[in-house]
């Protein structure tokens, strides 16, 4: 039986709830004694963060795995809840039909006081208010009531403490920001927010001001050097760190602000890799703003992976996570966090099934760059997190990068930064022809000199070389020779940068290096999983003379993350010659006639339909595709295809029977 209880007996004003650290519940300032059970704990933290009545169901599915009474286990904590809570005339524990709530609304509760305030702004709290909550958001939330059996509220509780420890940040981030750099209490703020926001560039900005101020040189270049490791060893990029400590050495720091965009330009003017938010996913059934647990891990997920491939500059979590409760619009998160792009989402969740729907915003002028919907129908949290955060990732870094290409052509030539140059050089590169290869090599060149650091110019460079000698525009050995030069200047620049090895292990393959290829662009595929060009290069080495079943694995899963690669042609190729090698003849010429069909497919790729379709005895539409050759490169023969790539002796022999069946041979 529940009982209404009387080991304590008091009004409201003086109870107290503290649920940041151990569970506490004090009277008139007194700790109450609480019984030794922590699934009574978990009980009242889970009720006292609720905004509506619980199903007794629901709670006994949380917190008790298929004990011999579940009910009869809750009615008891139920008992002993209202033993400590309800007073003379005042219910606090109420049962509602078959639900459960707690009605707190008399009480102090430590995290809704905490709540409340990022719900209204950090910015407006007094001082002394600011320094409670910081000090009390530093401990974690329900400290010791783990309860390893009840996944699902292991779960819960893991977000909870995820969504505290970010608020906690962002107090620590207002307390740097008002206090004075070179002050006592400015350090301590400041070296309190790098603690505990190690990725965030902002703090680590505000940390090297109080060191530079106090004239601590070498302090500040270990600080840099730790960081930089630390960046780098998780994925995440540096750049920004760098660039802005540049424009901070030239200056007295007297005031701190956070970094804008103008911040974070160099000193010779350049304007940094364009910027993204990723704001914490929504989920479509809470409405809640700091979004749900599945939202929680995917954002992150998408922000590391994002980072990951080091084309753009990805607001750290803790800020973004800062802001999402603040509920602002897209304009004003860019003006906040100083980001040219805004990616939100909404997550549809089912029994069976979880959906995601995705838009890229840029903020200046709220306009929709990308939309589009990603769905998975799997139960499986790792399995949602990978397949839903591939299609993010890789819709977003490609739509981005469209989208910076198309503002570059727009830009007239001699007002492009280096950033603008790499995205011009990309559109002309894209074209896959000798005079756009050349243009390409000059605007890569030139986004080199603007800014000698920048990895993918070098790497672009490669490409260009690497080009010249694939599509014999140039003397093969020699541009060869360039194309790993350019790669190994990539790869001094930025190490770390999935780009600069897939430079290197396509201009390897050139010199008939298998192995250096196969482990640069396995390198390249380990630094960013959602590198899709590096699981296309893959590909199409494995393709011709390596492991053809790799090769089909690595053309899928590159043309999973690259739906609408401007590349798309080779992907689809280099499966085709996959499947030659494995006798898959009637399949080998279905894909190469998708390749052949792309409005960029060079020769190579129409010569690869046309001897596929005659291995598969389609003579009529092998000799259209022969046909089609003649008009691109009336002098193209059999030695031009196959001095291109580098088949296997039983492989070549195929082709020069279907060459010698379609009139190529010579």
């Amino acid at each position: 039986m529940e009982t209404p209880g009387s080991e304590s007996e008091h009004t409201g004003s003086d109870l107290e709830l503290r649920l940041l650290g151990p569970l506490r519940l004090l009277h008139d300032g007194a700790q109450l004694q609480l019984p030794p059970s922590r699934k009574l704990r978990a009980l009242i933290a889970y009720l006292a963060l609720s905004t509506r009545p619980v199903p007794r169901e629901r709670l006994c599915a949380l917190l008790w795995q298929m004990p011999d009474d579940p009910r009869g286990e809750l009615r008891w904590c139920l008992s002993k809840l209202r033993g400590l809570l309800d007073g003379p005339g005042r219910r606090r524990v109420l049962a509602l039909d078959d639900s459960i709530a707690l009605d707190l609304s008399d009480c102090k509760v430590d995290v809704a006081r905490l709540l409340g305030a990022a719900e209204d702004g950090f910015g407006r709290l007094d001082d002394a208010e600011l320094a409670v909550l910081a000090e009390a958001a530093g401990e974690d939330f329900i400290d010791g009531t783990e309860l390893p059996d009840s996944v699902e509220f292991e779960h819960w509780l893991a977000g909870r403490r995820s969504a505290f420890r970010t608020l906690h940040v962002s107090l620590l981030a207002e307390t740097a920001r008002r206090a004075p750099v070179g002050t006592a209490a400015g350090l301590a703020a400041a070296g309190q927010w790098v603690e505990f926001a190690s990725f965030d560039s902002a703090a680590h900005l505000r940390f090297l001001a109080e060191l530079h101020e106090r004239r601590m040189v070498d302090d500040c270049a270990r600080h840099l050097a730790r960081t930089q490791r630390s960046f780098a060893a998780e994925g995440f990029d540096f750049s920004p760190v760098a660039a802005a400590w540049k424009t901070l050495k030239g200056r007295v720091c007297a005031t701190y602000r956070e970094p804008s965009r103008t911040d974070t330009a160099d000193t010779s003017g350049q304007q940094p890799r364009p910027s993204v938010a990723i704001m914490p996913f929504q989920d479509a059934g809470s409405g809640a703003p700091g979004g749900s647990d599945l939202g929680h891990a995917l954002t992150h997920d998408v922000i590391s992976r994002l980072a990951r491939l080091r084309g753009l500059f990805v607001i750290a979590r803790g800020s973004v996570f800062a802001l999402a409760r603040e509920q602002l619009g897209h304009r004003e998160i860019g003006e906040r966090l100083g980001v040219r792009y805004v990616v939100t989402g909404v997550l549809e969740q089912q029994e069976d099934a979880v959906a995601a729907t995705v838009e890229i915003v840029e903020a200046a002028n709220d306009h929709i760059v990308w939309t589009d919907r990603f769905e998975v129908h799997s139960s499986d949290r790792l399995t949602i997190l990978d397949e839903i955060g591939n299609g993010i990732v890789s819709a977003v870094a490609s739509e981005i990068e469209t989208a910076e290409r198309s503002r570059a052509i727009l830009r007239p030539p001699e007002s492009l930064d280096a950033w603008e140059a790499y995205h011009r050089g990309l559109w002309h590169m894209y074209r896959f022809t000798a005079e756009e290869n050349e243009r390409a090599a000059e605007f890569f060149s030139l986004s080199a000199r603007l800014d000698p650091t920048f990895s993918r110019a070098q790497a672009g460079i490669s490409f260009t070389h690497w080009q010249r000698a694939f599509q014999r525009w140039g003397e093969r050995e020699e541009q060869a020779r360039q194309a790993i030069e350019s790669a190994t200047q990539s790869l001094l620049i930025d190490e770390q940068n999935p780009a600069a090895h897939w430079s290197m292990g396509r201009a390897l393959w050139l010199v008939d290096d298998q192995a250096g290829a196969v482990s640069a662009l396995e390198r390249s595929v380990a630094l960013s999983p959602n590198f899709a060009l590096g699981h296309y290069a893959l590909s199409f080495v494995h393709c011709q003379g390596g492991d053809p079943l790799a090769a089909l694995s690595a053309s899928d899963h590159s043309r999973l993350l690259s739906p609408h690669d401007p590349l798309l042609f080779g992907m689809l190729g280099t499966r085709a010659m996959a499947l030659v090698r494995l006798g898959a003849l009637q399949d080998a010429a279905e894909w190469s006639l998708k390749a052949a069909a792309r409005p960029n497919a060079h020769v190579h790729i129409v010569a690869l339909a046309a001897h596929c379709l005659a291995l598969a005895d389609r003579m009529e539409e092998a000799r259209s595709h022969a046909a089609r050759i003649r008009l691109l490169q009336p002098s193209y023969g059999l030695d031009d295809f196959l001095g291109t790539f580098r088949f296997e002796a039983d492989t070549q022999l195929r082709y020069r029977k279907a060459a010698q069946a379609i009139g190529l041979s010579a």
